[in-house]
């Protein structure tokens, strides 16, 4: 008899608990995380950086730990036995960006997750606005720096960047930057609800920022990118955000202005209407421009 058994794949299941918690903008909180007793510390995760994206697995209210039932078997088997729990049983998925992880030389290595928050948010943002030091999650998070979840992958002629991102792309925004080569030209426009979420972005490249925030009645992301005059130079795009503005931008770039459709990268956070247990039914396809 001949077993089958799952291909390795750089992630495994990680059990965190909330070290701390801190309000970086009326549209964000960070979420500082380290690994619980029952899971074993974090020295085997190891994230890629830029936007490396993960799992993440939240408990509903009343529950002390979100319902996971990981299955030694692999990754797969777990995702099934997950799928076949009650929907008010199983613990609340969701994707979210590897904001930072830190590796101290004393003390607990620590994964960053940034949250936004807003009114009438779904089940990760109440969460998150109510989650206290101890409260525990559970990951599907890399163990290989090289993962595959890191979407964000200039090729190596790219002269200079454009990016753009509405406020739950800023974390993999913020990524990306902490990453840039020193001296590599970006240009960015991010779009967020208010003034007071415009937030310290530090990098080494050579970047300008246009802030597009909706309260001041600023243009709309596809206005901005279209007035902006493309410098000299072979472009690498990514957007990133709600999928009918990164749909339009990324027909403008490649339709209008000529770059390449592999040299764009476009990634659907969230659709305007639809929850992301819809969003995942139906995924942002490369077949438009």
């Amino acid at each position: 008899m001949s077993t089958t058994t799952e291909p390795e794949i750089p992630f495994r299941y990680f059990s965190l608990q909330v070290a701390r918690t801190r309000r970086l903008s009326p549209s964000m909180i960070r979420v500082t995380f380290h690994g619980h007793p029952d899971g074993g510390e974090l020295k085997d995760f190891h994230a890629g950086g830029r936007d490396q994206s993960l799992s993440l697995f939240l408990p509903h209210p009343g529950q002390d730990a979100p319902v996971v039932p990981v299955d030694p078997a692999g990754y797969r088997a777990t995702f099934a036995a997950w799928r076949a729990l009650p929907a008010d049983v199983r613990a609340v998925m969701r994707s979210y960006t590897v904001r930072e992880q830190r590796r101290p030389e004393v003390g607990a290595t620590e994964v960053d997750i940034d949250f936004a928050v807003h009114q009438d948010g779904g089940p990760a943002c109440r969460w998150a606005l109510g989650a206290a030091p101890g409260d525990r999650v559970m990951v599907l998070g890399p163990t290989s720096a090289d993962n595959g979840s890191v979407r964000c992958q200039p090729p190596a002629d790219t002269d200079w960047m454009l990016l753009w991102g509405d406020e739950t792309a800023l974390p993999a925004v913020g990524g990306i930057l902490d990453w840039l080569p020193a001296g590599t030209r970006a240009r960015i426009f991010l779009e967020v609800p208010h003034t007071e979420d415009r937030i310290e972005l530090p990098t080494a490249g050579d970047v300008e920022i246009t802030w597009l925030v909706r309260e001041e009645g600023a243009p709309s992301a596809l206005a901005a990118v279209a007035a902006y005059p493309f410098p000299e130079g072979t472009p690498y795009v990514w957007l990133a955000g709600e999928s009918g503005a990164l749909k339009a931008l990324r027909r403008h770039v490649v339709g209008e202005r000529g770059v390449d459709r592999r040299r764009v990268t476009f990634v659907g956070y969230w659709r305007r209407g639809v929850s992301e247990d819809g969003l995942r039914e139906e995924p942002v396809t490369d077949d438009e421009g």
